[in-house]
């Protein structure tokens, strides 16, 4: 059983503004509470830890990725630790869109947090079938669009590798779409702002950087690579230098909400991103070793505000750009 979590502050005790904007676009305004969010694929869909903890606390939670269909994903082993982190090849396993639809949304729907869609395709019909399936939905509050997944139309080239088809894509699903866009980006390229500056052009709302970086492990008694999918996803504790560089580019020249994603382990941590640019954070990895760690981190967040006399996240948003 997952221990619930007792909060030791609080807006009301603090009398901190921890508000955040995602999206003031004019389509759907994206508003958090505060900048603490749980990432993709560690929060599950949030239904079975929210009977153990107050997902109303959080800023958002970001649902599994969600493709058109169900599938199964990659062959075990899936997951594995390294030295600061862990090496995940879930292979995108989820139930599908309509399950999605059906099971999952009417419950967000009675929750005070929004809850964020994140969906994954294999070409662009299945991104705008996606998008199309959960337009107004209620129980749902933005997309965010994961373009590290490979285009099988492109020789398996990832869609945000190339700026002209991330804008492309964007720009489609921005059409069907009236929910805030976030985009999550890829760690893939040596320098992130030219599909930052592409999806933005698009219609994108905000950007989430980013997902986790390609690796592998070999089991050197079978002499054979670990996970049963040979490569995976590193995240956790390794990546936070390289997120941050990312969040520091691409807010040195563009003003659009930035969702920080990786090694996000404690309140510190979403202070530096912060004042590299970022307005929101999602934890992750941490998740998996302790259940409650965003609401730990979220803890610590606002402690260090009060210690250090700040009263706003717009007080910090930036500082180390300027």
């Amino acid at each position: 059983m997952v221990c619930s979590y007792h909060r030791s502050m609080s807006k009301e005790i603090t009398g901190l503004d921890l508000t955040t904007a995602l999206s003031v676009s004019g389509k759907k305004d994206f508003i958090l509470k505060n900048p603490i969010m749980v990432a993709s694929g560690t929060f599950s869909n949030g239904i079975e830890l929210s009977r153990e903890l107050p997902v109303e606390q959080l800023g958002a939670v970001v649902s599994k990725g969600t493709t058109v269909g169900t599938r199964l994903g990659n062959p075990t082993p899936r997951t594995m630790e390294t030295a600061a982190g862990m090496l995940n090849s879930i292979g995108f396993q989820n139930v599908g869109v309509q399950s999605v639809i059906r099971d999952f949304a009417p419950k967000w729907a009675r929750w005070d947090t929004p809850v964020v869609v994140n969906i994954m395709g294999e070409n662009f019909q299945e991104y705008l079938q996606l998008a199309e399936e959960l337009e107004d939905v209620a129980g749902i509050s933005a997309l965010e669009v994961n373009i590290s997944c490979p285009n099988v139309e492109a020789g398996g080239l990832e869609f945000g590798q190339d700026p002209e088809l991330a804008e492309e894509l964007i720009r489609a699903i921005c059409r069907v779409s009236s929910f805030p866009i976030l985009v999550k980006l890829t760690p893939s390229v040596a320098d992130p702002r030219p599909v930052a500056y592409a999806v933005e052009k698009a219609g994108a709302d905000a950007l989430t950087i980013f997902n986790t970086i390609p690796g592998m492990a070999i089991d050197v008694e079978r002499r054979k690579p670990f996970l049963g999918a040979k490569f995976g996803g590193l995240s956790g504790p390794a990546i936070k230098p390289v997120a941050l560089r990312h969040v520091f580019l691409v807010a040195s020249e563009t003003d659009m909400p930035i969702v920080a994603s990786g090694g996000i382990v404690s309140g510190i941590d979403v202070v530096e991103f912060i004042m590299a640019g970022a307005v929101a954070a999602q934890v992750g990895t941490a998740t998996f070793v302790q259940p409650n760690a965003a609401w730990r981190i979220l803890d610590e967040l606002e402690k260090w505000m009060v210690e250090n006399a700040q009263n706003a996240i717009s007080d910090i948003h930036r500082a180390a750009l300027d």
